[in-house]
């Protein structure tokens, strides 16, 4: 239902902005389809997250837009004192278990509810040596001990800081931002160990955007994002650590 003209400035901005600025395909250091995201969702977030119901006249439908999982968790938060059971009010009410969640038998934009898709999918890119492991598993690291920290805080009034990583890990779209937009070999580091510090910061912020920020109850994109610019700082870190380590050992 997002107007056609919308889509059209959102390539236009992601191509132009994202990737030809900084020298076009190759030499681009932000994530050219989350840019164009994050432009479309900030200056028209009515149309890219959906603010009604999709739904023409009186026709009964099999699906309809709505809140998802997530959003309904955090807006529990600021309706008084939460507890280590008040996220699960919004679980029950939606009649969605961790299964459905990972299979992808709930609601969610395109793409992001199937937990076991984007699994499939990071086993190709994998296989196929695309994405970088080192990415995935940094990030994954970075989510958990985050997710950890702030389940050990026991917020009284947040009660997103109470859902464990398992259920973190199937909702949303960090699946799908983790395994198909962090992966990104051009915006990403091209060191291995900076891959893996890479993709630790993004699933720390991803996790601290997702559950401390109550406008907006998601994070991986702006995670990636924000890490994108600083993956080339990364690089230079630890390739400057290596020749030294090379002029330490081959000094006379």
């Amino acid at each position: 239902a997002i107007p056609l003209w919308q889509v059209a400035l959102g390539i236009a901005f992601g191509v132009i902005i994202g990737k030809e600025v900084f020298g076009g395909t190759g030499m681009n250091i932000l994530n050219p389809a989350l840019t164009a995201r994050a432009f479309l969702f900030f200056a028209y977030p009515a149309q890219i997250s959906g603010d009604k119901v999709w739904v023409a006249g009186d026709a009964t439908v099999d699906g309809f837009s709505g809140a998802t999982v997530l959003g309904d968790i955090a807006n529990l938060s600021g309706s008084g004192t939460v507890t280590a059971e008040t996220w699960r009010s919004a679980i029950q009410a939606a009649d969605v278990s961790w299964l459905d969640a990972f299979i992808g038998s709930i609601p969610g934009s395109m793409g992001e509810t199937s937990a076991l898709a984007c699994l499939f999918g990071a086993c190709i890119l994998l296989i196929t040596k695309v994405g970088s492991w080192r990415t995935m598993i940094g990030a994954v690291v970075g989510s958990f001990l985050m997710v950890l920290v702030m389940n050990l805080a026991n917020s009284d009034s947040n009660a997103l800081m109470h859902v464990p990583w398992s259920w973190h890990m199937v909702l949303g779209g960090w699946a799908f931002g983790l395994v198909f937009m962090a992966t990104d070999p051009v915006s990403g580091p091209y060191t291995e160990r900076g891959r893996f510090i890479y993709g630790f910061f993004i699933g720390v912020f991803a996790m601290l955007i997702r559950v401390i920020n109550p406008a907006y109850p998601e994070g991986i994109m702006l995670a990636i994002l924000f890490m994108n610019v600083f993956s080339p700082l990364i690089d230079h870190v630890f390739i400057n650590a290596n020749i030294n380590r090379r002029l330490e050992r081959n000094a006379v």
